[in-house]
């Protein structure tokens, strides 16, 4: 069964062009390395330009585990460091219905 995920990320006022950028390799490292991972598309808000939004989908729970694994993730934590304000928030999503 597929996991979706959502995970906002607020970086700090002025890092928010430097957080951008991680993240957009991230995704490269992400489509390169991760078959699991359907759909990892990056959102940034209208309201808040320091506040991002990752929309996620893994083929399974695996692919969800081994994502939060891999060295290209723990390397953006590093990068990151000191940018961001606060932690992110990320919900977990079982899907119910679709049309």
């Amino acid at each position: 069964m597929p996991i979706t995920v959502i995970a906002k990320i607020k970086a700090k006022a002025g890092s928010e062009g430097e957080v951008e950028g991680a993240f957009k390799e991230m995704i490269g490292k992400v489509r390169a390395n991760e078959p699991g991972t359907l759909i990892y598309a990056l959102h940034r808000s209208v309201q808040d330009p320091t506040v991002f939004v990752f929309y996620e989908v893994y083929q399974d729970q695996a692919a969800f585990d081994a994502h939060g694994k891999t060295e290209h993730m723990k390397a953006l934590g590093a990068q990151l460091g000191g940018k961001l304000d606060g932690r992110p928030t990320v919900d977990v999503l079982n899907e119910v219905a679709r049309k």
